[in-house]
């Protein structure tokens, strides 16, 4: 790992996964967690403020850059549910099958080098009739979005640390054999358009 992926994402990441418009959007999600939960990505931890201590037992953070998991401290030590770190990649979970009964992702999908890899691990831990909470930026509607995202995902990707800004979610979701069961979207306000478009909802 480099100094800047070790010391200059990390906050950077941090600050921008923490804005206004971005937590609210967790608010929308996160709460819905139940059980076991299985957070792909977990970063710094701004998911862990919006569980449910009433419905979540325990938190497995799955997260493999140690300059994450180092700036997630804080988050950590306020959390009001149980973590445990996962430090794998999403493509290997080391999880039983049918152990989870919750994945939350957040913003994750985007950066996960072979997500069909990290979908299947998802489907293989998640209980028959567990859910997938998701919230995630993605492919826009609109043509000259869509143009604007294809030329600038190839530069966003180095310096966003892996960052897709063109990945359609749902339709990995589903290609992944998952059944998208609520689904809402919207240009996130204050937000470059091009990276802006938000995909969230739960799938089964």
């Amino acid at each position: 790992m480099g100094l800047y992926e070790r010391y200059i994402l990390p906050p950077l990441i941090d600050l921008s996964c923490g804005t206004g418009p971005i937590r609210k959007q967790r608010a929308k999600v996160v709460p819905h967690a139940t059980g076991r939960v299985l957070e792909v990505g977990m970063g710094t931890g701004h998911n862990l403020a919006f569980y449910d201590p009433q419905k979540v037992e325990l938190v497995f953070g799955l997260e493999p850059s140690a300059g994450m998991r180092a700036k997630a401290e804080q988050n950590l030590s306020a959390s009001p549910v149980p973590v445990e770190w996962l430090d794998l990649p999403g493509e290997e979970v080391p999880l039983a099958d049918d152990s989870v009964d919750t994945v939350v992702l957040t913003f994750t999908l985007c950066t996960i080098a072979d997500h069909q890899a990290a979908l299947a691990q998802m489907r293989r831990v998640l209980k028959p009739g567990g859910a997938v909470l998701f919230c995630e930026h993605g492919r826009a509607p609109d043509a000259d979005v869509q143009r604007l995202q294809d030329r600038i995902n190839p530069l966003w990707k180095r310096i966003a640390g892996g960052c897709n800004v063109n990945r359609p979610i749902p339709a990995y979701l589903e290609q992944a054999g998952f059944e998208v069961q609520q689904l809402e979207t919207i240009y996130l306000p204050g937000t470059p358009r091009f990276a802006g478009f938000n995909y969230w909802g739960s799938a089964v």
